[in-house]
C-alpha cells in the first residue's frame, strides 16, 4: 500500500496586496517628483518624507529650504536637515549648480570651497 502526503507548508498567504514600501524606490520617486516640479512643499508633521530628502540632500541631489516663523527660507546644510525637527515645513528643490556658497556660511566653512572657485 502506498501512504502519500500531502506537501507540508509552514508559509500563510494573507489577503490583500502586498506592501510596495521600498526606500530606495521612495526617494527616486520623491526626486523625480522635485526635478519635474522644480520644487515640493513638506509639511512640517510628514517626517517620512523629511527623511527621504535629508537622504537626497546628503548625497547634493536636492537643497532644503526650511520656513522661518517670519516667513522666510533658510537653507538648511545636510548636517542641520539631519537634526531638524517637525516644527517647521520645508521646501525641497533640485540644486542650482553643483557648487553653491551661502554668503551666510561661517568663514572657516567657505574656506573649503575656495580652491573649487578658483
Amino acid at each position: 500500500m502506498e501512504s502519500r502526503s500531502s506537501p507540508s507548508t509552514n508559509v500563510i498567504r494573507f489577503p490583500g496586496a502586498r506592501s510596495s514600501a521600498n526606500p530606495s524606490r521612495d526617494q527616486r520617486s520623491l526626486m523625480d517628483a522635485v526635478y519635474a516640479a522644480g520644487s515640493l512643499s513638506i509639511a512640517a508633521s510628514d517626517h517620512a518624507t523629511k527623511v527621504m530628502a535629508t537622504r537626497l540632500t546628503i548625497f547634493g541631489f536636492v537643497v532644503i529650504d526650511e520656513l522661518q516663523t517670519d516667513g522666510t527660507m533658510r537653507r538648511l546644510r545636510p548636517s542641520e536637515a539631519f537634526h531638524a525637527s517637525t516644527v517647521r515645513p520645508w521646501r525641497i528643490s533640485k540644486p542650482s549648480g553643483r557648487y553653491r556658497i551661502d554668503e551666510q556660511w561661517p568663514d572657516a566653512e567657505r574656506e573649503l570651497f575656495a580652491a573649487l572657485l578658483a
